[in-house]
């Protein structure tokens, strides 16, 4: 079964057309680059398979859940259950801590306390954060806040990661160490992940890039590891 798979999918904003037959798919695990111009439907897609936008046409589908098959609850279930989101700005609730923010989406799933809290440590200590798990977002520097987001995102174990510019608003040296623990994780925890990004470091990390104008993927790209890395 394929992680993701998008089969024509068409979106218009008015007499705007903003995508225009995009079609791909990924395999469970796989890391995907999203590239293009503002304007060229990147930003559209990713929020047509998160489920927060609707195409006109065409067809969306995360593991065995067709999105066009979903109305707004099932949306939602979609994002609480399979489908995380990685955002350039973080988005932490700003009045909880680290491991409060990490807990969250797991109290939405109804998970009973013990087994909440054995996740969240869990997954702190993975990113790296286990002294800095009561810190709150504005005690955080901006790569540790990227941190606890992705650990966050881990949390539901879904079967696709987006990533929208998501070493965006950190310096370069914390850009590299947030994509080295993005590769990292994603491999051990066999995750699919789309990222958005107008940065060649990110393709690095990535099997595969597409670009993207005018709402068409234009050109796809096979990446060859580097060895030495």
């Amino acid at each position: 079964m394929k992680a993701l798979q998008v089969s024509r999918v068409t979106k218009s904003y008015g007499k705007t057309t903003v995508l225009n037959g995009v079609s791909f798919e990924m395999a469970p695990g796989e890391r995907v680059a999203l590239m293009g111009p503002s304007g060229s439907g990147k930003s559209t897609l990713l929020n047509c398979v998160g489920g927060i936008d609707r195409p006109d046409s065409g067809e969306i589908r995360v593991g065995d859940a067709d999105l066009s098959g979903l109305d707004e609850t099932g949306l939602c279930q979609l994002r609480r259950e399979k489908v995380s989101t990685i955002f350039q700005f973080f988005h932490l609730l700003p009045t909880l801590s680290a491991a409060e923010n990490v807990e969250f989406p797991l109290q939405l799933l109804g998970w009973e306390e013990a087994k909440r809290r054995e996740k969240v440590e869990s997954l702190i200590a993975e990113v790296g954060l286990a002294k800095r798990s009561h810190a709150r977002p504005h005690e955080l520097s901006g790569g540790e806040m990227q941190r606890v987001a992705i650990a966050r995102a881990l949390a539901i174990q879904p079967e696709l990661i987006l990533a929208d510019e998501p070493t965006g608003n950190l310096d370069s040296a914390t850009g590299d160490a947030i994509l080295s623990l993005l590769e990292d994780l994603s491999e051990r925890h066999g995750i699919a992940m789309l990222l958005v990004t107008h940065s060649r470091r990110v393709t690095e990390i990535c099997s595969r890039t597409l670009k993207m104008r005018d709402g068409e993927i234009v050109e796809s790209d096979e990446v060859v590891a580097d060895e030495s890395r």
